[in-house]
């Protein structure tokens, strides 16, 4: 098993950023709110972590922003690891605090650094998970004008463990990415297919998509155009609600086009068995 500890040294070499959510709550955002100021803005009764999250996501779910963000900052700098994924989402999307990415870069790089060794199949392993894709991300691009800079490689290795040891959908759809790519990663296309092939399985539809596009013209893998319209068929499906994966059907509707009769119908017969797979 690959240790936190590794990975804490990917996540930390060369930044130069503290740990300020969790080392030192004190001067937690802007230097100024002590632990007491936060204590007093959370709500009377709180008494523990545990208290003061569960506070904090019923705030949310009411739409009260600023009593939750109080709730989730006294859980998240006590070590709350979903806290502190919540936190790093609403400031990743500006959802109810200004939006600030090196931020949201710290409370994730916290859960990193913490959580890399819990059980990938405890509760909590699908906001580690998450954690590390974000972490993926902000490594691909850099954050502008901090010291996060684009480090593709490292990228890779977020990915990469996510996608290994939480075995993530997610994290296996965007390691497969650069590994098809070559960015970060060798090129690599028959890597990419598999790890496509893992996430597709697990109902990821833009994996499901990029494999059965694969598969459909025998893109450096074994051509079966049968299963790779199954494929397409279940992440067009799985795709319609999202505006931003129309990639997805035209994918889909090339293929659809270019398929004959008999491909077709064997597309129907591997959907079929797919979705009985699926019920039981």
């Amino acid at each position: 098993m690959r240790t936190a500890d590794a990975y804490l040294r990917l996540a930390t070499l060369g930044v130069g950023l503290t740990l300020a959510v969790v080392a030192a709550p004190a001067l937690a955002f802007d230097g100024t709110k002590s632990d007491d100021d936060v204590v007093a803005a959370a709500p009377p009764a709180l008494k523990s972590m545990d208290e003061a999250f569960r506070s904090g996501a019923h705030w949310l779910k009411t739409g009260d922003k600023e009593k939750a963000l109080h709730s989730l900052e006294y859980a998240a700098e006590r070590g709350h690891a979903v806290a502190q994924w919540k936190l790093g989402r609403m400031y990743q999307a500006g959802d109810g605090v200004a939006q600030d990415d090196l931020k949201a870069f710290e409370y994730f790089r916290s859960i990193a650094a913490n959580h890399a060794d819990d059980n990938p199949d405890g509760p909590q392993s699908r906001f580690v998970a998450s954690a590390f894709v974000a972490l993926g991300h902000y490594y691909l691009d850099g954050i502008p004008n901090t010291k996060i800079k684009a480090e593709p490689e490292r990228a890779r290795q977020m990915f990469d463990y996510a996608a290994s040891y939480f075995r993530d959908a997610d994290a296996q759809y965007y390691l497969a990415r650069l590994y098809l790519n070559g960015n970060g990663a060798p090129h690599d296309p028959r890597t990419a297919a598999r790890w496509f092939g893992l996430s597709a399985q697990k109902g990821q539809c833009k994996s499901q998509a990029m494999l059965g596009a694969m598969l459909f013209s025998g893109d450096h893998v074994p051509r079966q155009a049968a299963r790779g319209l199954m494929w397409l068929t279940l992440a067009r499906d799985a795709s319609r609600a999202s505006p931003d994966e129309t990639w997805v059907a035209k994918l889909y509707d090339s293929a659809y086009a270019q398929s004959t009769e008999d491909e077709r119908a064997l597309a129907l017969v591997y959907l079929k068995r797919w979705m009985e797979s699926r019920r039981e």
